[in-house]
């Protein structure tokens, strides 16, 4: 709260006194004339007592005064004599929902105009017991104590049993008690409208009480108030403008009528008139000054108060008062609250604050009173699209469309540049709204160059500014994410196949038509478009989950992949013939029928043409190219068109089995000369190209008919005993030579087979395995790359644990040797486990380099997922895992994903077994640190590593007892064994310290075992060393987390507060971080090893600034704002959030820290962009 609020002090509302018209007859219950009396009772009132004093005959009114509420010894809310209406009733009435607002203010009024103290004693308990206060007034304090004597009192009595009070409160119960509460406030002003409103006592008082409670240090108090009052003014500022209305309307006729000549105007009618507009002047004066007083009393603190749910009630309910009465509030000097609040610090606060600026400038009208503002908070809204709240970086999207919707010259191009590179972020919600602003921008573009273009000059004119802005974005290689971006709001036009494809097919003459840079952009974006309509979801890295899709997201789903088919499959030949000589552009071409209907090309027989144009290009396509890419994808498209599935499949494969006959006959003819070294370059070229061929098409199609493996596993053993080692020859004979056992292994899986064939390949298996094994220790990096992949894959479909339920493939199984155990596990520490070597290269190099890192990263985090796979499914044996678990720590930032998985599924496969691992590998790099002598900072980070793995365990304690003691008990035998000829006694022993990471999370009981079991196990002399002495206080020791702990693992639900977590170890300095690698969380296990890594995320965080600068920037006035409103001389305290709480004897609510979001001067994202 802050130091200017009136706490303590009572607040009097002053409002102005009433002149009553001179002209009117007095007589008590004074009635409205004729015509208000009309309109009154078309209102929805309760009453037919439209008098604007309704004191009951022979009561005097009693003067202004502060109210409050007490504790008493009543345990339940004061009732009226006769048993009407309690606070009770309307709590409850309003807490479940299941009775009507109306009937409910209408009780009460009934009670209200019988006895009006009474009355309103029932609407402050009831706001009391809005605040989840227990405490009830009793007539004797409503009518003895003073406002601050009461609220004082109640604040020393309030519960201190919970934080939580009803606006604060989850559950479903509590659900719809906010919007009850507000429609409460709302339908009880609207009811009041024509009497009660301007009675002089009602609302008033109501809002002194709300006023009262609004300063006070109870949370529960000053956030219910505050909303209160702030509906109450918005249901007084609706009141206002019916008057003003009803003002403009009186005071016309009156003119009207007094306008006449003497002898035809009506004076009776004339002083009617000019007494309803009399009396309609007086009821706005009042409702101003409710108004105004409202502002001053609660709005003016409470938009600065220290909890954001506040902050954020008082600036929504402010963007709805300066929509709907902007002649009274659309002025700077209630704007300039809207703009303080835009560098509010919680993301709530400045989200209501955007929200009701949008509400602000969808107003044309309003957009010439908001011009100083739009030039003053510009720069702020530019920077917010980099906020760190997704939700208000989204909604200041908006706003900026509608501000470029509303203006013409407001932003400029290079401030849209703040906005355009974030249809490339990974949040969904932020890219379509800025898919939606440069789409917009884009319109108005072609409609400003040319106003005489015809339909397909403005097509033709989207491409070209879509192309030009793709290539000038730097961001290639997620054209996806622009056309996803984009799908929402320009979904017609990237379904234009036609214009994409005539660019294309057109011929470029004297500069008209495509480069050739923008046609393999256009190219790009085309099959990005393609693939997600037929789709229908967003690309990898924006979708939260699979998307469910409706009936009507099916149905379009089906009728783009109809028109896709239909346009492509007679055009798709011309494309593959035009580009064929480009590898990128063939790539992506050939990946456009995977999204075909392709049993269209059965369906009518003039299409079987094109079916066979298609397969002609794609074998022509093979034996032009040899680059991965370019064979990857037509393997892909060869395996979709060969499928079962549909009728054309066995034209498919008489095509495919005529390729790769030609290029088995080119490899065998070449064979013997490669085989014995005689081949010169020519030859040995021509069997490599063949090779990389047919190995392309051994991942997607079934080549044991061939019979490949005998000869490749010739070429991969020559090489390697006779060390000629020509990747070009290797790599492909052992892709081949696996994939061979990979299909056998299906093969014989689905069909019968005789024990010599199984054992055949079982031979072929261990040969395959020996030739890798050897392979792993080669120098050249690709050969044993990729041997290790395929060693990982084979010795998982090979395992013991596939064919276990089929006895009779038993034969089939291959488990790895130790020494291939061995090699595999040095293959780990060599060259996964290692820190890359940096190079210093500037500009494209080091973009080149920056490539090669995360090319060289994901291939590792391949082969360590492979290496996972065969401990998670048992083919090695759960020890092996040490050497993956002690790296941890350090490498985290790379590997921490696919490791946490491995740890978690190696617990559900043994639970004890799994805790010895991770003490094993703590001992292992225990030993290493005696070994080689290092310092006590390696022991520091041992002990960070054994932090990390102890969290790993999860806060089910009673789940995780045994695993602990024995990990316990393994290390405690570790510790204190026997030393080695020639070492000190008990060398171990400063392995208790990392044994003690460990100790939290053990049960109680098992803590004074384990002490005995250390005083059994430890000499007496040691006792007193201190690491048993650090150990054993580890023992016993109980902090408060720990019972948290204990008592959570019984049943109970708790939050677990462990140590501080470790930050992840730096990388040595030798070598800085590597490219930080995607969450893949469990993914990986079902990936296969060429999968991906996931698409790199655009941030869309706020960048800060230091605290230095922090200090010297005031959100208020630049220098051209002197003597604006917008830039008060109080306006820095009034944004102030720092201004003290004072110190209260209840509980204190829970306080929200804060954090800077304030934009870098700095762009984060490329903002040079233009159109």
């Amino acid at each position: 709260m802050d130091d200017s609020s009136d706490a303590g002090s009572d607040f009097e509302v002053q409002l102005k006194s009433m002149k009553r018209r001179k002209q009117a007859v007095s007589v008590p219950g004074l009635l409205s004339p004729k015509r208000l009396r009309r309109k009154a009772a078309a209102q929805p009132t309760s009453s037919p007592d439209c008098s604007p004093n309704s004191t009951p005959p022979g009561r005097s009114p009693k003067p202004q005064r502060s109210l409050g509420t007490s504790r008493q010894a009543s345990a339940g809310p004061v009732r009226r004599r006769d048993q009407g209406i309690s606070a009770g009733d309307i709590y409850e009435a309003i807490r479940s929902g299941k009775s009507a607002v109306v009937t409910v203010v209408d009780e009460w009024l009934d009670s209200y105009k019988q006895e009006r103290e009474a009355g309103l004693l029932v609407l402050i308990n009831f706001i009391v017991q809005c605040c989840g206060c227990k405490g009830v007034v009793s007539r004797e304090m409503f009518d003895n104590l003073q406002n601050a004597e009461i609220i004082s009192t109640l604040t020393k009595e309030f519960d201190e049993d919970s934080v939580n009070y009803p606006l604060y409160s989850l559950g479903s119960q509590w659900k719809h008690f906010r919007a009850g509460l507000c429609e409460f406030v709302r339908v009880l002003v609207r009811s009041c409208q024509n009497s009660l409103l301007y009675d002089e006592y009602l609302f008033s008082s109501l809002l002194a009480l709300l006023t009262g409670l609004s300063d006070s240090q109870v949370r529960a108090f000053r956030h219910t108030s505050t909303l209160l009052a702030m509906k109450l003014m918005t249901g007084v500022v609706e009141v206002a403008l019916i008057v003003y209305g009803q003002l403009q309307t009186s005071q016309r006729r009156y003119n009207i009528e007094n306008s006449k000549e003497t002898q035809d105007r009506a004076n009776d009618k004339l002083e009617e008139l000019q007494g309803i507009v009399n009396e309609l002047r007086e009821r706005r004066e009042e409702l101003s000054s409710l108004i105004n007083s409202t502002l001053r009393g609660v709005f003016v603190h409470r938009y600065r108060d220290c909890v954001a749910e506040i902050r954020a009630v008082c600036i929504k309910e402010m963007g709805v008062w300066l929509r709907e009465d902007p002649e009274y509030f659309l002025h700077d000097g209630h704007l300039k609250y809207l703009g303080w609040t835009l560098y509010d610090k919680q993301g709530s606060v400045r989200l209501q604050c955007v929200r009701a600026l949008q509400g602000l400038y969808q107003e044309k009208d309003f957009i010439g009173r908001l011009e100083l503002f739009t030039g003053r908070f510009k720069e702020r809204m530019l920077g917010m699209v980099l906020d760190k709240d997704p939700d208000v970086a989204v909604e200041v999207v908006h706003l900026l469309l509608l501000i470029q919707q509303r203006t013409d010259d407001i932003l400029r191009e290079d401030d849209c540049g703040h906005v355009y590179p974030l249809v490339f972020t990974s949040h969904r919600g932020l890219a379509s709204a800025a898919g939606a602003f440069f789409y917009n921008k884009l319109k108005t573009m072609m409609v400003s160059d040319d106003q005489e273009m015809d339909a397909g000059g403005r097509k033709v004119a989207f491409f070209n500014i879509l192309i030009s802005f793709y290539t000038q974005s730097e961001f290639h290689e997620h054209g996806a994410y622009l056309v996803d971006s984009l799908w929402d709001v320009a979904g017609s036009e990237l379904r234009d196949w036609e214009t994409m494809t005539s660019l294309l097919l057109q011929e470029t003459v004297e500069g008209q038509g495509l480069t050739y840079e923008e046609e393999g952009t256009l190219i790009e974006l085309m099959t990005c478009a393609i693939r997600r309509a037929a789709e229908a979801n967003p690309p990898v890295g924006r979708a939260h989950g699979k998307k469910i899709l409706s009936m009507k997201d099916k149905k379009t789903q089906a009728q783009d992949r109809r028109r896709i088919t239909a346009h492509f499959i007679p055009l798709l030949p011309q494309l593959l013939a035009k580009y064929s000589a480009d590898v990128e552009k063939v790539s992506l071409l050939l990946k456009t029928p995977l999204y075909f209907d392709l049993e269209t090309y059965s369906s009518a027989g003039r299409l079987e043409k094109y079916l066979e144009l298609l397969l002609s290009q794609v074998c022509s396509i093979v034996e032009k190219h040899t680059e991965a890419g370019v064979l990857e994808a037509c393997a892909r498209l060869s395996c979709a068109l060969c499928s079962d599935r549909y009728t054309f499949s066995a034209r498919a494969h008489l095509a495919f089995s005529r390729l790769l006959d030609g290029l088995a006959e080119c490899f065998s003819t070449y064979f013997t000369e490669v085989l014995q070294g005689t081949a010169d370059e020519d030859d040995a070229y021509s069997a490599s190209t063949a090779l990389k061929r047919i190995a392309a098409f051994s991942s997607a199609m079934d080549l044991t008919s061939w019979q490949l493996f005998d000869p490749c596993y010739q070429l991969v053993k020559s090489g390697v005993e006779s060390r000629n080692l020509d990747k070009e020859i290797m790599v492909p004979a052992l892709t081949c030579a696996a994939f061979h056992l990979l299909w056998a292994k299906l093969t014989l899986t689905n069909s019968t087979t005789t024990e010599a064939e199984m054992k055949r390949v079982n031979k072929e298996v261990r040969s395959f395995c020996s030739v890798s094994h050897r392979c792993l220790s080669l120098g050249q990096a690709e050969i044993r790359d990729q041997a290790f992949e395929l060693l990982c894959d084979l010795l998982l479909i090979y395992s013991v644990g596939s064919v276990r339920s089929q006895p009779a493939l038993h034969t089939l199984a291959c488990p790895p040797s130790d020494s291939l155990r061995s090699e595999m596990a040095a293959f780990l520490l060599d060259y996964i486990f290692t820190d890359p070597e940096e190079a210093e290269l500037h500009g494209e190099q080091e973009e080149e380099e920056e490539v090669v890192k995360i090319t060289c990263l994901q291939r590792k985090r391949n082969q360590l997922a492979g290496y996972c796979k065969l401990v998670i499914y048992g083919v090695l044996d759960l020890r092996a895992a040490t050497d993956v678990f002690k790296h941890y720590s350090k490498f985290y930032k790379d590997f921490g994903d696919i490791i946490k998985e491995t740890l978690s599924k190696s617990r559900f496969i043994s639970p004890v077994q799994s805790a010895k691992t991770v003490c094993l590998s703590l001992q292992q790099l225990f030993s290493e640190m005696m070994s080689e002598e290092r310092s006590s900072q390696d022991l520091g980070e041992i002990r960070d590593l054994a932090k990390r793995l102890a969290m790993s365990f999860g806060i089910d304690l009673h789940r995780v007892r045994k695993p602990l003691v024995a990990l316990h008990t393994d290390g405690i035998h570790f510790a204190f064994r026997e030393p080695e000829e020639g070492q000190l006694p008990n060398p171990n022993l400063a392995f208790l310290e990392i044994l003690s990471e460990f100790s939290f999370k053990l049960h109680r009981q098992d803590r004074s075992q384990l002490s005995v079991f250390l005083q059994a196990q430890c000499p007496s002399a040691a006792l007193s060393w201190p690491s048993v002495r650090m150990y054993r206080r580890s023992l016993e020791t109980v902090s408060s987390s720990k019972t948290r702990e204990e008592e959570g693992a019984v049943g109970r639900s708790v939050t677990l507060s462990p140590p501080s977590t470790p930050i992840a170890k730096r990388r040595r300095t030798t070598a800085q971080g590597s490219a930080s690698s995607g969450k893949a969380a469990a993914a990986w296990l079902d990936s296969s090893i060429h999968s991906r890594l996931p698409t790199p995320t655009f941030t869309s965080t706020v960048q800060r600034r230091q605290s230095a600068a922090l200090a010297t920037v005031r959100p208020g006035a630049t220098a051209s704002d002197k003597g604006s409103v917008l830039s008060e001389p109080e306006s820095e305290e009034d944004f102030s959030y720092s201004s003290q709480m004072y110190k209260v004897k209840p509980n204190r609510q829970r306080q929200p820290s804060p954090s800077p979001s304030l934009a870098s001067d700095q762009p984060g994202l490329d903002s040079h962009l233009t159109l």
